[in-house]
């Protein structure tokens, strides 16, 4: 009895054994392998060029890794839903494939994205005098079987046109600044027309050493043909810098309170060494007076001060009169004066002294003197 029982229980417990390492539920259906839209989709606009940027796709829409990316469809419309793709304005050849190894872990996923770039060349019938007109993108990731798991995010820009840059760029390098000079062609009779619509001339500066930009400044564009001039004098003086001048069209919308610039394209860069050889302006208004009743005597100076941002400090310089004998001017202090004042104790009575100023700035650039003016001492 007992060995037919053993016999009946080890088929029963192999039974159970492989019942409990089976999976249990429906069968999971295959992977379409639909690579998951982008969702970072982002474009900017220069003259009539729009550049996209976007990351690769790492995961399918079932949430796996993207084992293949066929072609990129790029998509454009005046539409601002945009539900399909219709008829792209590009399509993007599949990427190379990777050599790495697809990391595992979705944070590495993530950050393994690569990055991707496209720039749309706009026909100008793309471009619009109506300031509400706007252009939307996106892209539409394929597989390998020409299938998508739809757009990406819409981004939006606006379709104003941009007017042409000056051709004829000058830059001369003065004690005041870089003065900027072009001829404008005006805005069009279209273009002026829409008070929602401000266009200026935008001046930027390259330090050709670092190579960054700055925004120098903005000037109006004229209603009509003519010269334009432009001082920057915010540089730092013994560096290179590279000039451009591009236009800006600036549409208001009322509504929300806010505004979008649409940059036109640049003129070729001027180049300025900014060597400062230019003296502070010369000091005006010089004034003396002496002083002598029951104290030591003194001839007190004042004058106006220079107002050159790069100001050191004054030189006086004094003559002397004693009688028909005319001394030679010679300077007073042995530091630069920081103040437009001072006062002279080596006086002697019986003598006329005669005074003048100059100025300096902080790399040894002196101006001429200044008007002189005499003072008797009794």
């Amino acid at each position: 009895m007992k060995r037919h029982l053993g016999k009946l229980l080890a088929p029963t417990a192999l039974c159970l054994l492989l019942a409990g390492c089976a999976q249990t539920g429906p069968p999971l259906p295959p992977s379409l392998e639909l690579p998951k839209p982008p969702t970072d989709l982002r474009a900017t606009r220069k003259d009539n060029r729009v550049t996209l940027t976007w990351s690769e796709p790492t995961l399918t829409t079932d949430r796996k890794s993207v084992r293949y990316i066929g072609p990129t469809l790029v998509c454009r419309s005046l539409d601002p839903e945009l539900a399909t793709c219709g008829t792209p304005v590009a399509t993007l050849p599949a990427p190379a494939p990777s050599a790495a190894p697809k990391k595992s872990s979705r944070s590495a996923q993530k950050s393994a994205a690569t990055p991707q770039t496209f720039t749309d060349a706009l026909p100008a019938s793309m471009e619009h005098q109506d300031p509400s007109a706007e252009l939307t993108y996106a892209v539409e990731v394929l597989n390998r079987n020409a299938r998508s798991g739809g757009l990406s995010n819409r981004v939006h820009v606006s379709a104003i046109v941009t007017l042409p840059p000056p051709t004829d760029l000058s830059a001369q390098l003065t004690g005041d600044g870089t003065v900027l000079t072009w001829t404008s062609a005006g805005e069009s009779r279209d273009a002026a027309s829409s008070p929602a619509v401000q266009h200026r001339y935008r001046v930027y500066r390259r330090d050709e050493s670092s190579r960054k930009d700055a925004i120098a400044g903005e000037v109006p564009v004229p209603s009509e043909r003519g010269p334009v001039h432009f001082t920057d004098s915010t540089f730092e003086w013994e560096k290179t810098y590279l000039y451009r001048v591009t236009t800006v069209s600036i549409v208001k919308h009322p509504d929300s309170n806010s505004e979008v610039q649409v940059e036109g394209d640049d003129t070729p860069p001027v180049r300025i060494i900014a060597h400062d050889v230019f003296p502070p302006s010369v000091p005006a208004g010089l004034q003396a007076a002496y002083s002598g009743e029951g104290q030591k005597p003194f001839i007190d100076l004042i004058w106006a001060p220079v107002t050159n941002a790069d100001l050191a400090g004054y030189n006086v310089f004094r003559s002397e009169t004693n009688g028909a004998e005319v001394k030679m001017a010679v300077k007073l202090n042995a530091e630069l004066v920081k103040s437009p004042s001072y006062r002279d104790f080596a006086v002697a009575s019986g003598k006329t002294y005669t005074y003048s100023v100059s100025a300096v700035d902080v790399r040894g650039n002196e101006s001429q003197r200044s008007e002189p003016t005499s003072e008797p001492v009794p």
